[in-house]
């Protein structure tokens, strides 16, 4: 029997990656930071910068097809093992944050249908029966992934579809509802206090917007378990044109519904409320079932790609042996306990910091930025070097180099935007990496650490010194 992967199943699962809970949220989210214009234009930028890293992604899948893993892989070949260990490192922090915030989401949402004024049960999905709740659901999704990648591929598609049906309806319900001149009041925000010029909205909301977009290169990640290594690139560029198309239309059509004050106020998830005031209850709770179907099948996505992370990390001698055990279903078995058990000890902290879903997303996409920053720059360091581009046409290589230097561009452009706050908490994350890496080097009999490699750890070490202190005395807040 064929257990491999094909075109649909790819699809659906960086769909079921990237369209989660974020997009439930989104109308409030950017419209908390910025006005209908700088919305547009953070959009344009998103778009352009994502659809060239797809590209990118959709590249490397064809002219390295032996570089199974993808996005740290990528790393590893273009800039050595230092850079592609902390690539896959901060990529499998960023996976395991994603699957706490997924947690507390859907509780978030569940609290509409349980709570009332005088009885909060699992309010904003940081309570303790919300954590005991959430805890309970993800490991029944990992014995479930236990079963075999091919598996949760399956219950994946499902989701999925269910999902779409209440997102495309309340994006037609928008789209009809709308009103100029909503839409047109205060159009660049200058009249409403806080938000800034609009250069500073532009720069706020790239976090939300990345974050939507986080799970795009889910193909890339289990290139190995693919049917065909073509159908990698093209579900990378299926999927993206989908998610974009209907991002777009749930912030900016939102504008149209409500004032961006009037949305800014809104509790999350945002779009059961808006599409509430356009066709009454029904449409809230509409929008919280398929929060709850979306969020639960996004958890089962990250959960696999969480797991083939430091799998394939393993094997290619980056992360300990370990790492490489595999069960009778070809399910990574030490690699998916293990990074279980971490989002348990998230979990954990989220209870007692009582952290809330928009700071989760803000550190989880600070700790995205480096891999997606070398998935560009070895894009552009093959068009630069030639390797691979023997037999294409100069055309064709300027075009790949015009794509790989926007992507790569908007990777560091996306480093700047985090905001220090943000960066130094991603180096607390960092420096453990490399107490693992010197673990690994050890077991696989490499030598110590270059003096580059010392450098940066020990810059690693002393910012991650500085956010820790900054946590603890109340300078960083991780509610």
């Amino acid at each position: 029997m064929d257990k491999k992967l094909g075109l649909g199943a790819l699809i659906c699962l960086i769909i079921g990656s990237m369209v989660g809970a974020g997009v439930f949220s989104l109308p409030q989210n950017i419209a908390d930071q910025a006005a209908p214009g700088a919305v547009a234009i953070g959009w344009l930028i998103t778009g352009v910068g994502m659809l060239c890293l797809a590209l990118v992604y959709q590249n490397l899948s064809i002219r390295r097809p032996d570089l199974d893993g993808g996005i740290f892989t990528y790393a590893q070949a273009g800039f050595g093992d230092f850079v592609g260990f902390n690539a896959a490192w901060g990529y499998w922090i960023c996976q395991m944050l994603a699957n706490v915030s997924y947690v507390v989401v859907v509780f978030s949402a569940i609290s509409y249908f349980t709570d009332s004024p005088g009885h909060v049960l699992f309010g904003d999905g940081n309570t303790l029966p919300a954590i005991v709740a959430g805890s309970v659901l993800m490991w029944a999704l990992t014995l479930l992934v236990l079963r075999g990648i091919h598996v949760a591929a399956m219950v994946n598609i499902v989701t999925t579809i269910a999902k779409l049906i209440p997102l495309i309806v309340f994006c037609i319900a928008v789209i009809l509802a709308s009103h100029l001149k909503e839409f047109s009041f205060d159009f660049w925000g200058s009249q409403t206090p806080g938000l800034g010029s609009v250069m500073d909205q532009v720069k706020t909301t790239m976090k939300v917007t990345l974050w939507v977009f986080i799970g795009i290169e889910g193909a890339v990640v289990v290139s190995g378990r693919a049917r065909k290594r073509t159908d990698v690139g093209k579900a990378t560029i299926i999927a993206f044109t989908g998610a974009i198309a209907i991002y777009i239309m749930v912030t900016l059509f939102s504008f149209g519904v409500m004032s961006q004050p009037e949305i800014a106020q809104l509790k999350n998830p945002s779009t059961a409320l808006i599409l509430q005031k356009i066709v009454g209850p029904w449409g809230a709770i509409l929008i919280n079932i398929g929060l709850v179907i979306s969020v639960l099948g996004a958890l089962l996505s990250w959960i696999t790609l969480t797991a083939e992370v430091p799998y394939i990390a393993g094997k290619q001698g980056l992360f300990p042996r370990c790492f490489q055990r595999e069960n009778g279903n070809r399910a990574p078995t030490v690699s998916l306990i293990l990074s279980s058990c971490l989002v348990q000890l998230f979990l954990i902290i989220v209870l007692f910091k009582n952290s809330s879903y928009l700071a989760l997303v803000n550190i989880t996409t600070s700790a995205a930025l480096v891999p997606y920053v070398f998935s560009g720059a070895y894009g552009l360091k093959l068009v630069l070097s030639g390797e691979t581009y023997d037999k294409d046409s100069a055309r064709r290589r300027r075009a790949h180099l015009l794509i790989a230097g926007i992507a790569t561009f908007y990777g560091v452009w996306l480093v700047y935007a985090a905001g220090i706050e943000y960066l130094l908490l991603a180096t607390l994350m960092y420096f453990p990496g490399v107490l693992v890496y010197m673990w690994s080097n050890k077991e696989h009999g490499q030598r110590k650490l270059k003096m580059v490699e010392k450098v940066i750890s020990v810059a690693l070490f002393g910012f991650a010194i500085i956010a820790l202190r900054m946590v603890l005395n109340g300078q960083i807040s991780l509610t």
